[in-house]
């Protein structure tokens, strides 16, 4: 797996980067943060669209050090923006064509057509495309450059919700199959929680959290610019089966979770999305529940948010989850770190289907 080593620092009137990282390239890692978190800015860097002070690394490559200085057309980035740019003069057959031309890449162009669905777009021109068609063109001609690394830049943020649900399934497939890693930008949580793998989280042009996806959702907070939203945490389970009463059982380091309904294949990975505000807390396992899923936790950590609640860290068998409660609630449950509990899972949403607003 090759990293991506970037030391490099930028300064303008409106906003000023410091970033000292390694970034492991594999899966999909989300750059989450409110607007002007520096998100954008440091696509740029990375594509070498901008010229920050300092060193940048791609595997064993030198992109930035001292005067050298790696020009975006030879780096093998592909960037995907909020505006697909496709070119307006050309059908969707000729956008695919020009940039595989130029990777010497014709050859895939059939396999790209059949992965995105894009045959019955082919003679079309741009301005005819929804905005979910434009982007999944977008997206095959990025995949026709021969990439060695993919950035998205908020790809679905200017999509109405049911072409969003349109695009994202495409994504997914190209984080699990196609072997090209993929830094995403977004400033929704609902977008983190279904596809990330990795999560690096940028305030004010500063590095703030950096980890599996499963570690540094269930501590993320809600953007300014998406209140709404909230923390949630992520499992990932393996279908185990049916049960007689058509419940479906997923397995995961903390124990079983009960689904209504068939949610995959046996032996099926799904990832789950476990809401704050759908845990509740009890210090013994509580009886007489209609509540299916029942888990034992530890407390890893009671932080304050404003007067009257709080947000529970939580260790399930290794899988960290969350909760938020009252702050009369951790006083009558005596919750600090270390404190056992049992975890009640009021619903469970599979990540596979966009979090909607609340």
């Amino acid at each position: 797996m090759k990293e991506l080593v970037i030391n490099v620092a930028l300064q303008r009137d409106d906003l000023k980067i410091e970033i000292d990282e390694r970034l492991p390239l594999s899966g999909l890692t989300a750059i989450f943060g409110p607007s002007g978190a520096g998100k954008t800015t440091l696509l740029r860097l990375i594509a070498g669209f901008e010229r920050g002070i300092g060193e940048m690394r791609f595997g064993d490559e030198v992109w930035q050090q001292g005067r050298h200085f790696t020009p975006p057309y030879h780096r093998r980035v592909a960037t995907v923006f909020q505006q697909p740019r496709l070119f307006d003069h050309l059908d969707v057959a000729g956008n695919l064509a020009y940039a595989a031309r130029r990777a010497g890449q014709m050859g895939a162009v059939a396999g790209m057509v059949e992965r995105f669905a894009l045959d019955p777009l082919l003679s079309r021109r741009p301005e005819t495309l929804s905005g979910g068609e434009a982007q999944r063109v977008a997206l095959a001609r990025a995949l026709l450059t021969a990439p060695r690394l993919v950035l998205m830049d908020e790809p679905v943020t200017a999509l109405d919700q049911a072409r969003r649900n349109e695009i994202l399934p495409f994504i997914e497939s190209l984080r699990d199959e196609a072997n090209v890693p993929i830094l995403y930008v977004s400033h929704s949580l609902a977008e983190v929680t279904r596809l990330a793998t990795q999560i690096l989280t940028l305030a004010e042009g500063r590095v703030t959290g950096h980890g599996p996806a499963g570690t540094i959702l269930p501590h993320l907070a809600a953007t300014p610019d998406q209140p709404g939203e909230e923390p949630g945490g992520l499992i990932t389970a393996r279908v185990a089966g049916m049960s007689h009463d058509g419940l479906c059982e997923l397995h995961f380091s903390g124990g079983t979770i009960l689904s209504p309904g068939r949610v995959g294949p046996d032996g099926a990975e799904v990832r789950l999305i476990i809401r704050a505000r759908d845990v509740m807390l009890s210090r013994d396992r509580p009886v007489g529940l209609s509540a299916l899923n029942i888990l034992p936790a530890t407390v890893t950590s009671v932080v304050p948010v404003g007067a009257a609640s709080a947000h529970i860290g939580l260790d399930c068998g290794g899988t960290a989850l969350a909760a938020r409660i009252t702050m009369r609630s951790v006083a009558a449950l005596e919750l600090v770190p270390g404190a056992s509990c049992h975890a009640i899972l009021k619903s469970v949403a599979l990540a596979r289907e966009a979090l909607p607003s609340p």
